[in-house]
């Protein structure tokens, strides 16, 4: 059991790395890079100032609720039955 929810916490980092790295990358920089202007600010701009911290707060809530398990599980007692 805790060796399958390793691997699932190390698959879920992976896929957060991945994503971040298509996000700030060719495909998704060329959508954005256009002249136009959202009260003035170039889209491109607004992307990466919205999207850098909403990628930050993703894997602090991720981390969060990591913690949050490793606490619950370190919690747990094992009756054993009287001796």
């Amino acid at each position: 059991m805790k060796e399958s929810q390793e691997n699932s916490i190390r698959e879920a980092w992976v896929l957060c790395l991945i994503l971040g790295l298509i996000m700030i990358n060719f495909p998704f920089i060329h959508i954005f890079n256009t002249e136009q202007l959202i009260f003035g600010i170039p889209i491109l701009v607004l992307y990466f100032f919205i999207g850098w911290p909403a990628s930050i707060a993703v894997i602090w809530f991720f981390a969060r609720h990591m913690e949050k398990g490793s606490q619950d599980s370190s919690d747990i007692v094992v009756d054993k039955g009287d001796p």
